[in-house]
């Protein structure tokens, strides 16, 4: 067992500080703005951080034009992203000028010119593109172990060692899948199902329903962490918010296992992060 753990402490305080500029930005002037966009299959959401790396605004919309981690709806992830680009702009009394974005790992092939396109149609100068665990790491800063986004369509896997990665993975499995669990077990429209899972005053009631599913997902973190000496997982993207998921994915794994106080925005800030980095010059 590893004899220090990850400490949440810097990842839960920047989250928090989101959480509240989502609701009230800070309207100080800064040098340059730091702009992250997450078009996730469930929820797109836009970070801006200032100078100093601190949240100044944010906002996120739930939202189906992404699946399974692809862009399916062109038009309307542009469409999303300038309106909240817009709404971002007249807060802060600003242009936003530079943003970075991230894509499911191992997807760079089918996928990153997609994402690069809606992030380039609404208005941005793409800054960065990266894997989404890998942008998790910048706020969660792992030296060694693995960081699983569980996403509404996918589970992206990477392993960290001294501060690199050395393996990357993503499936499809994720939160729409909980979803359709829920759906066919209640007998609810889908979009219904979306909403329930969401409120954490349902997760008791629903856990035993979805712990199947969370298995399966537990399962693939075993098959790609298998010959790499990982000693600690720790969870981001939305569907990690689920109470528990955690304690089940450590028992199937046998892996001490943790996620941050609020997973959904672990991913989107460390988008942020990492625009600060040289400008994208078509890497994938």
């Amino acid at each position: 067992m590893s004899e220090k753990r990850v400490n949440f402490e810097y990842c839960d305080q920047l989250v928090e500080k989101f959480e509240q500029v989502c609701e009230k930005p800070e309207l100080h002037k800064s040098s340059v703005y730091y702009t992250g966009v997450d078009l996730g299959t469930a929820c797109v959401v836009v970070a801006v951080l200032d100078e100093n790396y601190e949240p100044v605004a944010g906002c996120y919309k739930y939202a189906d034009v992404v699946r399974d981690g692809m862009v399916v709806d062109y038009i309307g992830a542009v469409q999303i992203v300038r309106e909240m680009k817009q709404e971002l702009e007249e807060k802060l009394d600003t242009e936003l000028v530079y943003a970075a974005a991230a894509i499911p790992p191992g997807t760079e092939t089918v996928d990153s010119g997609a994402v690069e396109n809606v992030v380039r149609g609404a208005g941005f100068t793409l800054s960065n593109l990266l894997d989404e665990p890998t942008a998790a790491n910048e706020v969660l800063k792992i030296q060694n172990g693995a960081v699983v986004d569980i996403g509404g369509g996918t589970t992206g896997i990477s392993i960290f060692k001294d501060g690199k990665v050395v393996y990357i993975a993503d499936e499809p499995t994720g939160g729409t899948h909980f979803s359709l669990v829920l759906s066919g077990a209640y007998k609810m429209p889908f979009e219904e199902a979306e909403v329930f899972k969401r409120d954490p005053d349902n997760h008791k009631e629903i856990f035993p329903v979805l712990k199947p599913v969370i298995e399966k997902v537990a399962a693939i973190i075993n098959e790609h962490i298998e010959g790499h000496q990982v000693e600690e997982i720790s969870l981001v993207g939305g569907t990690c918010c689920l109470t528990g998921i955690e304690g089940t994915i450590e028992k199937k794994t046998g892996i001490y296992t943790h996620k941050p106080r609020n997973p959904m925005f672990v991913t989107p800030l460390g988008i942020a992060l990492s625009c600060r980095q040289e400008e994208y010059e078509g890497k994938w």
